[in-house]
């Protein structure tokens, strides 16, 4: 029955970056190789405030053995969330992304990656596009800004890796689903960042393997020499952190689309050249957002730049330097469930 998956598509655009309908009904496609009847009208019951089987049986009227067996086995397909504190699980409804998309990271089979790619073309690149500043932000790479102690903890990758209680890493589902239809690029594939109870999901359902914030840091700043974005969630402390590329990353990908992009990310930084450009071109290489151009010396597109450092540390002659925007600074929410809510809020899902 059709009727039920529209149901569940109309849920998940009102979460996170949402999921948009198509005149194709590709979405429809994808929900159907994801979710039996029985499973979308489980998760269209559940909400992403996480509850206990026992208080879903009361509020729904099922039979709570059953019940568990169904929310324990659609948690190891990827279909929904679970945290465990103190021996108690409580299961929950998620996005589309991050959630459903990333979670299929270990199941990607060539159908499920061509139908993704068809349906980001037909809908979801808007919809990425839209919101992409409250979902993922730049953070600059350490050794690009001047002055450390300027750096907020919530823009400092190590400060934020280091924070963090548990850490898993998983392949980057965005590089994962081109490298299989046949467009994907040479850059390290296990590069994605899960912190707190997201790192204990990603381990206890081996989307991801646990890691030391050492690890953590090295692969991150392996990313960076391999031309990586640093993109952690919009939020001081947030739930994940991801190494982009603008070959295959779903956020630069669709950001790159638009004139300018700088207005769409969630950034305090820009890149400027000086007189000691020698005109080598390594910067140009390394820009995701081809911000950057050589005429006689390089020129930076401050309407395509979204301070992200990489070309600082491409530099060979400390020819580019970040600036800090003269705007008010922006600091972003505290929690991912407060980012949510901004991004929500930002989307027209709920009141300002």
């Amino acid at each position: 029955m059709e009727d039920i998956y529209r149901a569940l598509q109309k849920r998940l655009d009102m979460y996170s970056l949402g999921f948009p309908e198509t005149q194709s009904k590709i979405e429809i496609t994808i929900l159907k190789k994801l979710f039996s009847e029985e499973d979308a009208k489980l998760f269209l019951e559940l909400s992403p405030m996480l509850e206990t089987a026992e208080s879903i049986a009361k509020r729904t009227g099922r039979e709570q053995e059953e019940l568990t067996k169904h929310l324990e086995d659609m948690v190891k397909r990827g279909l929904l969330f679970k945290k465990t504190k103190d021996g108690v699980a409580k299961y929950g409804a998620i996005p589309f992304i991050h959630g459903l998309f990333e979670f299929q990271v270990k199941r990607l089979s060539k159908d499920l990656a061509m139908l993704l790619e068809q349906y980001y073309e037909e809908g979801l690149s808007k919809a990425v596009a839209k919101s992409t500043n409250m979902f993922l932000r730049p953070i600059p790479v350490n050794e690009s800004i001047e002055t450390k102690s300027t750096v907020a903890p919530f823009e400092d990758a190590v400060a934020i890796i280091k924070q963090a209680s548990v850490i898993a890493v998983a392949d980057c589902i965005c590089r994962k689903e081109k490298k299989i239809i046949g467009k994907g690029c040479d850059k390290p594939m296990e590069t994605c960042l899960m912190f707190g109870s997201m790192a204990e999901y990603y381990i206890e359902n081996n989307l991801g393997r646990k890691i030391s914030a050492d690890e953590a840091i090295a692969i991150v700043t392996e990313a960076q020499k391999h031309g990586m974005v640093t993109q952690p969630g919009t939020a001081q402390n947030p739930a994940g952190m991801c190494s982009c590329c603008g070959d295959c990353c779903a956020v630069l990908l669709s950001i790159k689309r638009f004139p300018k992009p700088a207005e769409m990310v969630f950034s305090n930084y820009y890149a400027q050249t000086n007189d000691n450009c020698t005109s080598c071109g390594n910067c140009v290489d390394m820009c995701q957002m081809d911000a950057i151009e050589i005429t006689d010396v390089a020129h930076v597109n401050v309407d395509r730049c979204i301070g992200c450092g990489l070309c600082v540390m491409a530099c060979p002659n400390e020819a580019v330097k970040l600036i800090q925007k003269e705007q008010s600074k922006k600091v972003p929410p505290k929690t991912s469930g407060e980012q949510m809510m901004e991004m929500a809020k930002q989307r027209g899902v709920l009141p300002k």
